[in-house]
């Protein structure tokens, strides 16, 4: 089926439907109007999705269907203050600077060509239409009246007020000629008063200047009372007209609540005519794939997901939503997400607007201290060739921990460094500090917790391993209103402990342990341990686990990763719940790659909010309004609908800085983790040599001071298991362990007597969440600020 765009010229004579499928521009005359089918961006669910647009009167309207044109519009956006650009062959985008943007992909090249040109030349002739209306009312007869009152005597009333203003105006015009008169007179009279004293004629001069200052005095006094006069006026009319616009905002918001009502009872009506047949799910053409994929369509016919099922009973101002049952997390609604299908709809009013605001405050401290220029660059990374397979063939199904690898496969950061990228997307924290309801804030810190995968989607490099008794902190507390620190707590196994604390009022904790597998094709990371969030003002405790990463082609061909499983976010003040799931990648699926849905619930297993997107690139929500079960799918699992306003956007990754794939693929954040500080402590990871000398390109050095870092860790390791030995009274065992030798950076399981104690952190028993983890103790950053670091280990 050729999809074309259809040209109906109105004239007296009936209108006359010209095909247009010749490769040629449409010329339009006065009345044109343009239709035809494109594919339209809705979301990252759904692609592009085709949709019937309608242009006339330099306005560009698209609904679903043609038939829609009688009763529903599915959005307008207006060409006057529109820009109009063109991405490739196929696709071009309209936007009117933020507020409407339309991504729309033409069915070829001509096609596109021809909405193009018929878009400009619409354009065109409404920003001339615009210009001679702006001319045109410059006239006050112009003036529309006011709605609520007679038109003809609130036309009357402003134009006699404009009236009195122009003839207010004109008497300042004539007092400010008179003012500039006598004050040169004056000045005159001034300067020949001085040559009159020297010949000692003064009576007749000083007679001449009083009578001049007397009337420079008088339009002067007549100018202050005009001014005065007019201001007067002006102030007290100002007031009439804002309560007067005010008026006609409240009546144009109560006439659009009551044309949606109208437009509800429409379908309401339509749909009882018609007996509320639910219409299959072939229904909504869907395009699967990421925005700019190919689009293939035939007719009406869709290759939507059988799982995704939408009904007719309410489209026009709302979004649905299909998601199979799971009671654990739905125990009153009995669904949990699969998948999140949505168009986008009304507004939803109800939501705190100032919560979406992306402009946080300013840190205070930004009047005193200058903020410090960080860094935009590291030394690219030199091109080592290495025979992967020569190292890893023995390492198949152990422990990543103790397979000791050179610095080849490391990027120049540490695990710790790592872990504080967290902390990129820290405004959805401050967001969330600000918001009133638990359930908005949940939406919020699920966001934060997807975002903090953003920066791994290229990121293969394998961070160095931290020595045990390491740190790295994080202060940015003159830019970003928070400051962080972090250190390796745990050796056997590895573990390392996180804490970061906002002037927003929001504190952020976590400790994180990575259990990990070589499989051969892939290798797979399990971050087990617990990361918690703390509100100051509403006292919110969130807690949450960590899904897996999945590192693909260790072997052959090009290493790329993905993140799957599911995450639990609970609120243990409130019993709120959100439910993540991160979709692991399959070649055959047709659903967007990397994507996260998510369901927000309260105690009860109410669902609130909708969450969707993909952890690589950008996250929505949704307020849900209405739920209702549908059929079960083909595994069984019950289909549940949901009916939400329009998704907002809550989360974007920010971009990469340029030259990011020769850097690491670092982002703007990590490229200044390992730039040089003054002032942290002696077992910061920025002063970790191997780490230094590979940022700087010098590997061998690395390696070789990597290997000495990793054999002074095991003495002092086995110093410290020689003195717990002997406190406890085993001289056997003891000597035992004097012949006790590792061959790699981390030996076997089995650890005995070792009685380390991390500095910064003491392991605690959580009242709220009962989960046992490190808690930073105090005493870092006075330690800081006196300069005093005695306490710290000798680790480098």
């Amino acid at each position: 089926m050729k999809f074309g765009i259809s040209k109906v010229l109105t004239s007296p004579s009936k209108p006359q439907v010209v095909m247009m499928s010749e490769p040629k521009s449409p010329t339009p005359t006065p009345g044109d109007t343009y239709k035809g089918w494109l594919f339209k961006w809705t979301n990252y669910i759904k692609g592009y999705q085709r949709r019937w647009f309608v242009l006339s009167n330099g306005l560009l309207s698209y609904y679903r269907t043609q038939a829609e044109m009688g009763h529903t519009c599915r959005g307008t956006i207006n060409l006057a203050t529109a820009n109009i650009s063109v991405e490739d062959s196929c696709n071009f985008v309209i936007s009117n600077g933020g507020a409407q943007t339309y991504h729309l992909k033409a069915s070829s090249e001509v096609e596109r060509q021809r909405w193009i040109t018929a878009l400009e030349l619409a354009k065109a002739k409404a920003v001339r239409m615009q210009t001679e209306s702006d001319d045109s009312g410059d006239d006050c007869s112009a003036l529309p009246p006011t709605s609520g009152q007679g038109g003809g005597s609130r036309n009357s009333e402003i134009q006699s007020t404009l009236r009195t203003l122009s003839s207010k105006v004109e008497d300042l015009g004539t007092c400010n000629d008179l003012i500039a008169k006598h004050g040169s007179a004056l000045q005159r009279s001034l300067s020949e008063l001085e040559g009159f004293r020297a010949a000692g004629d003064m009576s007749e001069k000083i007679r001449q200047v009083t009578e001049r200052a007397t009337l420079f005095r008088i339009t002067s006094n007549a100018m202050i009372n005009a001014c005065r006069d007019f201001f007067t006026l002006a102030q007290a009319h100002s007031k009439r007209w804002q309560k007067a616009l005010q008026a006609e905002r409240d009546q144009r918001i109560r006439l659009e609540e009551t044309l949606e009502q109208l437009a509800k009872q429409h379908n309401h009506l339509e749909r009882a005519f018609r007996g509320a047949t639910v219409l299959p799910a072939s229904l909504s053409n869907s395009a699967s794939g990421n925005k700019g994929s190919n689009v293939s369509v035939q007719g009406d016919i869709s290759d939507e997901d059988d799982e995704n099922e939408f009904f007719d009973a309410i489209e026009d101002p709302e979004e649905f939503i299909t998601v199979p049952a799971d009671p654990k997390y739905h125990r009153r609604s009995g669904s949990n997400v699969s998948a999140v299908s949505s168009e986008i709809g009304t507004e939803d009013q109800s939501f705190d607007e100032q919560s979406l605001a992306s402009n946080p405050d300013s840190p205070q401290s930004l009047d005193v201290y200058p903020v410090r220029q960080r860094r935009t660059r590291i030394p690219d990374k030199p091109n080592y060739s290495l025979n992967l397979w020569s190292i890893m063939k023995n390492c198949i199904g152990k422990e990543l921990s103790k397979i000791p690898m050179p610095v080849n496969f490391n990027e120049p950061l540490s695990m710790l460094q790592r872990l504080s990228e967290d902390l990129e997307y820290y405004e959805l924290l401050d967001k969330a500090a600000k918001c009133h309801s638990s359930l908005e804030q949940m939406c919020y810190v699920a966001a934060f917790t997807v975002s903090s995968y953003s920066t791994t989607v290229h990121r293969t490099g394998k961070p160095f391993n931290p020595l045990l008794g390491e740190t790295f902190e994080l202060d940015r507390q003159r830019e970003c209103s928070y400051r962080s620190l972090c250190e390796q707590v745990s050796h056997h196994p590895p573990a390392a402990a996180h804490h970061a604390v906002s002037e927003k009022g929001w504190t952020l904790r976590q400790e994180i342990t990575l259990a990990s597998r070589f499989r051969g094709k892939y290798l797979s990371i399990m971050p087990l341990g617990s990361i918690q969030c703390i509100f100051e003002k509403s006292n919110n405790h969130y807690s949450w686990k960590k899904v897996t990463t999945t590192v693909h082609n260790i072997i052959v061909g090009k290493l790329w990763i993905d993140q799957s499983g599911d995450i639990d976010v609970v609120n243990h003040k409130t019993g709120d719940r959100c439910h993540l799931k991160f979709a692991p990648y399959s070649y055959f699926s047709r659903d967007v790659a990397r994507k996260v849905t998510g369901v927000v619930t309260d105690k009860d297993g109410k669902a609130h909010y909708v969450l969707s997107g993909t952890w690589d690139q950008r996250m929505e929500f949704a307020k849900i309004m209405q739920s209702s079960r549908g059929e079960n799918s083909a595994e069984g699992k019950q289909r549940t609908v949901y009916q939400t306003l329009k998704a907002k956007e809550i989360w974007r990754k920010n971009t990469l800085p340029d030259g990011t794939e020769k850097m690491y693929y670092f982002s703007s954040l990590a490229l200044t983790l390992n730039e040089p500080e003054e002032g942290v402590a002696p077992t910061d990871s920025r002063r970790r040599p191997d780490q230094r000398l590979m940022e700087e390109g010098r590997w061998d050095e690395a390696n070789v001071e990597k290997q000495r870092l990793e054999e002074k860790q095991r003495s002092a390791r086995r110093e410290r298991e020689r003195e717990a030995v002997k406190a406890a009274g085993s001289p056997d065992e003891a000597d035992a362990e004097e012949t006790n030798t590792e061959t790699s950076e981390v030996s076997d399981e089995s650890v005995h007597h070792d009685n380390y104690q991390a500095l910064w952190f003491e392991k605690v028993d959580d009242p709220v969440s009962g989960e046992t983890m490190h808690v930073y103790k105090g005493g870092y950053w006075e330690a800081k600020e006196r300069g005093s670091w005695h306490m710290c280990p000798d680790i480098f």
